[in-house]
Formats: structure tokens, C-alpha cells, sequence
């Protein structure tokens, strides 16, 4: 057990780690409720399960009832159904692959507030759609809630798409595919599934892509809209953690003497600190000595 426990700490710990620290919350949170349900299921409880736990992570398509359970706007794009295991399946080997692709161009903590974001803005999109378009209003009756990190996803995949369009992804059976036309299926799939039962959902994926295309295009004009994402949630960690974190400042120039040690080798404290900056802005905002202490801490390994 302690082994386990040791060799979780280790993958959760390492640099560079966003995309893969998403999957782990939503899998434990999928498996965590299947068990509750089960329980709940074979000791005649269901309608516990119903009240007290799907409705305070699921997002409520009734205004009022939102109001009274407002963290799911949050907890909903962390949880699937627990009734279909191909929907978790499918979202996270598309977060696993699509983010990790974007995380290496932009780096992983814009990766983190582009997901927030994508599920944020298909919440909301939700919300307004199942309170404000007559069908869905008349429908929303019989719509149990929103679950599922898809509109998250989404934003991910239309971002890339945005991003390097001409990019090219080898798919099985079809070879190497431009992103753009990748990013077109799951679009197209949404904008028909508003047709159908699950109308709902279709339009939050619709409001996860909207705010993709939105967040590259911002940054590409020098704004980032993911900011203020970033902030609270370190913040929030902040709460938790009193560890100083060691940063790598712009400007800081590393020489052998400082950044070496007596084998003349990279120091392993300096290159976690490029590593982060790696995942915070990118590879390519490093400067040259780091990049040269990033090489040489490579042909270390060999």
C-alpha cells in the first residue's frame, strides 16, 4: 500500500504535469461516485444517491435550483455518468491526447485555465439555453442535470485547431490528418445533436468550442484571458501549501558556476524551475543559457 502510495505521490508531483493530473480527478471522482451509487443502489437507497450527491455535482438546467447549488457550475465538468463508462472513456483519451499536443505549444498552466474556461463558458451557455429558448424551457422538466468534462475538451481541441490549424495528427485508418478538419467532426456532431434528446449538452460542447477559438485568438493579440483563472487557483492553493516555490525569472542569467555542480552538471533544483516555466509559458520563452542547461541535463540521462 505504501509503495502505491509513494509511487502516485511521485507521478502527481512531477513538473510538467497538468494534463494527466486532470485525468486522475475526473477518473476518482467517476470511480468514487460508481461506488457510492452502488451502495446506495443495493441497500435501497437510490433516492439517497439522487438527492444528496447527483444533485450537488451535477448542474441543474433550472435557474432557481442553480442558485441554491452554485459549485456545480465547477463540479459538473469534473463528473460523468456513472451510466456511461464510454463517455469518461472518450473524453479523457481526448483531454490525454489534444491537451498534451496544446500543453507542448502553449504551455500546461494555460492548458488548466483553458479547460476551466471551456467548462465555464458551456455551464453557463447551458444555463441560458434551458431558461431562455422556449423548446428547452418547456423541456427542462424532464433533464436531470449537466455532467461530463466534453464543453472542457472541446475547448481544447477547437484551440489547437485555432492554433496550428495545418498541424497534421496520424489517425488510424485515415494517416496524417490537418487539425483543422479533425476539430470539424466533433463540432459538427454538436450543432445536429441540438436536434436531439440530449439538446442540452450539445449546446454547452458548442459553448466549450465558442470560448477555444476565443482564448487563441486573444492570446495571439497579446491578451490572456485565462489569467485571472490561473491567479485564483493559486490562490486557492496558497490556502493549502506555505512550500516556496522556486521560479525562474525572466531575466535571470545562469552561468556554470551558479547553476553547475561539481561534476558540472545542471544543478536539479534550476532545471525543475525551467521546467515550470516550460509549463507556464512555454519552450519557447526561455532564454538561451536555459535552454543549454535543459539541453545538457538531457545528454545527462544518456
Amino acid at each position: 500500500m505504501n509503495t502505491f502510495v509513494n509511487d502516485f505521490k511521485s507521478v502527481w508531483n512531477r513538473p510538467n504535469n497538468i494534463v494527466p493530473r486532470l485525468i486522475i480527478i475526473n477518473v476518482a471522482i467517476f470511480v468514487l461516485s460508481a461506488l457510492v451509487y452502488l451502495v446506495c443502489k443495493y441497500t435501497g437507497n437510490i433516492g439517497f444517491y439522487q438527492q444528496y450527491i447527483f444533485r450537488n455535482y451535477a448542474l441543474p438546467p433550472d435557474i432557481v435550483d442553480f442558485l441554491f447549488h452554485p459549485w456545480t457550475l465547477v463540479t459538473y465538468f469534473f463528473s460523468h455518468s456513472i451510466n456511461d463508462f464510454l463517455h469518461i472513456i472518450f473524453n479523457m483519451l481526448l483531454l490525454y491526447w489534444f491537451g498534451d499536443l496544446l500543453g507542448q505549444m502553449i504551455g500546461e498552466r494555460k492548458v488548466l485555465a483553458l479547460y476551466v474556461l471551456g467548462g465555464l463558458a458551456g455551464g453557463l451557455i447551458y444555463l441560458l439555453s434551458y431558461n431562455l429558448i422556449p423548446p428547452l424551457v418547456a423541456a427542462k422538466g424532464g433533464v436531470s442535470g449537466l455532467v461530463g468534462a466534453s464543453a472542457s475538451v472541446y475547448a481544447i481541441i477547437i484551440a489547437l485547431a485555432t492554433l496550428s490549424p495545418d498541424y497534421k495528427v496520424p489517425l488510424l485508418l485515415f494517416g496524417p490528418v490537418k487539425l483543422k478538419y479533425i476539430a470539424i467532426v466533433p463540432v459538427a456532431f454538436s450543432l445536429f445533436g441540438i436536434a436531439g434528446p440530449n439538446a442540452g449538452g450539445n449546446i454547452a460542447h458548442l459553448g466549450g468550442a465558442l470560448i477555444g477559438f476565443v482564448y487563441i485568438r486573444s492570446m495571439q493579440k497579446g491578451n490572456d484571458i485565462g489569467r485571472p483563472i490561473l491567479s485564483t487557483l493559486d490562490f486557492l492553493a496558497g490556502l493549502f501549501s506555505k512550500k516556496p516555490r522556486l521560479k525562474v525569472t525572466k531575466n535571470k542569467k545562469y552561468t556554470n558556476a551558479t547553476a553547475t555542480d561539481s561534476n558540472g552538471m545542471p544543478d536539479q533544483k534550476i532545471i525543475d524551475a525551467i521546467l515550470d516555466k516550460i509549463s507556464e509559458s512555454g519552450y519557447e520563452k526561455l532564454s538561451k543559457e536555459e535552454k543549454e542547461l535543459l539541453f545538457k541535463a538531457s545528454q545527462k540521462k544518456h
